[in-house]
């Protein structure tokens, strides 16, 4: 909703009407010595394109404008709008994602696989509001990326930037989970989860994912697995973080679904598996909304203000008409 701080200044519009009224009656036009064509009988000087009287009436428009933009200015304009502020902890999912070179394999809609699976997380966290996210990146080795914050900003600019074979070229799920248990043990949310993303089976890491698994059943957080890609011969093209050369080849995509079916069970969690981008936004909207608390809020009023927008606005119409009037219309 917009409103001026200072309404009494948009009297100083009447000035406008004003000017052209005592201009019309002569009180305001300057003193001039008159030294004309038509004194000698010869015809006045006219605008003879109809580009160049375009020109000359754009200019002064831009003066007109740029004077009710700084009576604008002298009013203070703000924009005010409702901002919901909740009063009590909301769910805190934690990503964790594979980042291993497998991930590369192209075949959810044109999208490989880890560019699928960010876009979209993006789009579910949009949407969940009042939740906070975390994220952690898993490949050889395991690393926090953002803990869980409610900043979903920050995390939108953590998750863009996870990048392929980054953490190495296998894939430790153990170390992930434990990675994002630990973070989320001793915090405090009425209900906390851990959504893993991933493509392949455990085969490195010092931490057995039933350990992991286990660790988050004990601290009642609960666990959902996600198995992405299809299965078969897969096309791979990535750029490698380390070389920076471009590596491409073909994967024969199979990994053991009971392994990651056992892992979501000792955390009393479930399996997804996601074979195309429609089934794993499903499944990802489905566990957020699983995880859904009833939270209490209170409604804040927000301003923004417009003041300097309007004077800056105003400096370049003016600006704009004098280079019109004076580069392309030769006034002096």
């Amino acid at each position: 909703m917009l409103h001026f701080e200072y309404p009494v200044g948009i009297l100083l519009i009447l000035l406008l009407p004003l000017y052209y009224i005592l201009r019309h009656l002569g009180i305001l036009k300057q003193f001039t010595l008159p030294l004309i064509l038509s004194d000698w009988n010869g015809s006045t000087f006219s605008y003879s394109s109809k580009r160049i009287r375009f020109a000359s009436f754009f200019a002064r428009f831009s003066i007109v404008l740029a004077f009710i933009l700084m009576v604008a200015a002298v009013c203070s304009p703000v924009v005010s709008h409702q901002k919901k502020i909740y009063t009590s902890s909301g769910t805190q999912i934690m990503f964790v994602i594979d980042t291993s070179p497998s991930m590369a394999a192209r075949d959810m809609q044109g999208k490989n696989r880890l560019d699928a699976a960010k876009a979209t997380i993006t789009e579910i966290v949009q949407k969940a509001d009042g939740a906070s996210f975390g994220l952690v990146a898993l490949a050889l080795d395991a690393a926090l990326v953002v803990p869980v914050t409610v900043d979903h900003q920050v995390f939108f600019d953590r998750l863009d930037s996870l990048v392929i074979g980054e953490l190495g070229d296998a894939t430790a799920i153990g170390t992930g989970l434990s990675t994002a248990v630990y973070h989320m043990a001793q915090t405090r949310a009425p209900k906390k989860c851990i959504v893993l993303i991933t493509d392949g089976e455990n085969n490195a890491g010092e931490i057995h994912p039933h350990t992991a698994a286990k660790l988050a059943a004990d601290y009642r957080i609960n666990l959902f697995v996600v198995g992405i890609g299809t299965k078969g011969m897969v096309p791979v093209e990535y750029v490698d973080p380390v070389t920076n050369s471009v590596k491409s080849g073909y994967l024969d995509s199979s990994f053991d679904e009971n392994q990651l079916i056992n892992i979501a069970r000792l955390a009393n969690g479930s399996y997804f598996g996601a074979e195309n981008t429609a089934s794993l936004a499903n499944n990802l909207a489905e566990i957020v909304k699983e995880q859904d608390v009833t939270q209490s809020f209170k409604m804040m009023n927000v301003n923004k203000p417009y003041g300097s927008s309007c004077l800056w606005a105003a400096l370049g119409l003016i600006a704009f008409a004098w280079i019109l009037s004076h580069c392309f219309l030769k006034e002096v």
